[in-house]
């Protein structure tokens, strides 16, 4: 057997050696910082948060909400750099805005303005450039929001992706609204607004010209109007949370460190499309942990469980809307699963992100 330094024609250097999983005391930025997961968390816990350090940021929901002269207003903001920038059911442009009127929406708030500010790799076609506002233009007006400013800065070829953008958005919280994920508490249901797993999948199918015998399209979606449909049932809403990167799984463990409490999840009771579980299946990917644009998780009293379930199931975003689990005491800032075999598993926040740049 050969020396495992060196081979026949050229030392091997380990320094070179790279591991998919990136290690936790990486010197430089990789890729899983990006990814929604524990990376991620550490990035903000390790680098952004001292350095910038308030009670407003400390909270780290999806949108502040900052008290302005009586009224509430949730503030948010995002930065999109998907590749392709098109693919089924949506597009750079339909992101950034639903993205950031979802976070919005996550705190209750009905968003009502929006940023978009442009970084435009030179050589990136014009038409181009405009194809992804016309799209940002038409999920505007869907959402019912104002796209009121903006910025555009380009950089030299090479330098860039071609298009990426980043958009800020406001709203106003109702009165009586405070959703946050430390409210979470034992007794909640756990309810997600529909089938999971169809943003992330149907980005990779496009990057990576695979075809699994059917079209998986995008989630993306606004879902303020749902949220509005659900504050109608109650306004005790304790949570709402969009599972974009690192999926539903980040979600739920985001919350349940969050909250101090523990989450028990049924395996079973979570809507995955076949088609996103064969993708899965034949990939090697948790569905899980696959991103989402359009989906939502809410922690709801038990005792509204039920009537917001329905309401959800009702509305056109809300269509395969189901109850996946509860708010335990148990094992606090966990989430356990219970699996279709009956047994149990330990759902983890995830290191970095099974498929990079999908949002």
């Amino acid at each position: 057997m050969a020396d495992l330094a060196t081979t026949d024609t050229a030392p091997v250097d380990p320094a070179n050696w790279t591991c998919p999983a990136p290690l936790r005391d990486q010197p430089v930025v990789v890729m899983g910082h990006g990814g929604g997961g524990a990376l991620s968390a550490e990035l903000i816990e390790q680098v952004f948060a001292p350095a910038y350090g308030n009670p407003t940021l400390a909270a780290l929901t999806d949108s502040a909400v900052l008290g302005l002269g009586g009224a509430r207003l949730a503030f948010s903001t995002d930065s999109y750099v998907v590749r392709p920038l098109f693919f089924p059911g949506g597009s750079l442009g339909d992101l950034a805005v639903n993205g950031t009127v979802n976070d919005l929406a996550m705190s209750g708030a009905r968003p009502t303005h929006l940023s978009a500010a442009f970084i435009l790799e030179e050589g990136v076609e014009l038409a181009v450039v405009e194809r992804v506002a016309r799209a940002m233009g038409d999920a505007a007006r869907a959402a019912g929001v104002t796209i009121a400013t903006g910025d555009t800065k380009v950089v030299e070829s090479g330098h860039g992706d071609g298009v990426y953008v980043t958009t800020a958005g406001v709203g106003l919280v109702p009165e009586g609204v405070d959703i946050r994920p430390q409210r979470a508490r034992p007794g909640d249901a756990v309810l997600v607004s529909g089938p999971i797993g169809q943003h992330g999948v149907a980005v990779l199918s496009v990057r990576e010209g695979l075809e699994f015998g059917v079209e998986i399209t995008s989630d993306t979606a606004p879902l303020a109007d749902l949220v509005a449909t659900m504050l109608a049932v109650t306004p005790d809403v304790h949570v709402l949370r969009d599972p974009t990167r690192g999926g539903l799984g980040a979600s739920l463990n985001e919350i349940a460190r969050a909250s101090g409490t523990g989450v028990r999840l049924r395996e079973r009771a979570v809507p995955v499309p076949d088609e996103v579980a064969n993708a899965c299946g034949f990939l090697g990917l948790d569905p899980l942990y696959v991103a989402n644009e359009g989906r939502l998780v809410a922690f709801v009293p038990a005792e509204h469980a039920e009537a917001v379930l329905a309401a959800v199931r009702a509305h056109p975003q809300g269509r395969g809307a189901a109850l996946i689990g509860e708010c335990v005491e148990d094992h606090p800032g966990m989430v356990v699963v219970a699996t279709g075999l009956g047994g149990t598993r330990v759902l983890d926040l995830p290191l970095g992100e099974q498929l990079p740049r999908i949002c």
